[in-house]
Order: C-alpha cells, then sequence, then structure tokens
C-alpha cells in the first residue's frame, strides 16, 4: 500500500512540477517534472506486475 501512495505521489508532484515549468517557460522544471511523473507510472506498473505475478503462484499452488 505504502509503493502504491508513493507512486501516485510522484505522478501528482511530478504533474504539478511539469505544469510549473511550462507556465514559466523553464524546460528544466518542466523536464523533470515530466521525469518524475513518469517514474510514478513506472511504479505502479511494477506493483501491478507483482500482484499479477502473486495471483498467478496462488492460483498454480491450489492446482
Amino acid at each position: 500500500m505504502a509503493k502504491e501512495l508513493d507512486a501516485k505521489k510522484d505522478k501528482l508532484v511530478g504533474s504539478v512540477k511539469e505544469q510549473a515549468g511550462k507556465a514559466t517557460g523553464d524546460q528544466s522544471t518542466e523536464l523533470k517534472g515530466k521525469l518524475q511523473k513518469e517514474k510514478g507510472k513506472m511504479k505502479e506498473k511494477t506493483e501491478e506486475m507483482k500482484d499479477k505475478a502473486s495471483e498467478k503462484m496462488n492460483d498454480m499452488h491450489k492446482e
């Protein structure tokens, strides 16, 4: 659960930084925001894959 919140935080903070960078014309801040947002997306996907793998393992043990 904590990792999911961390991923959502990265996506939210990244989006804010990206928008702030766009609004001020600061390409560095915009890029940092995009990177942080993508980092959050990657964390979410990693957690989803872990959950799916765990479910598969549990299904295999039931058979």
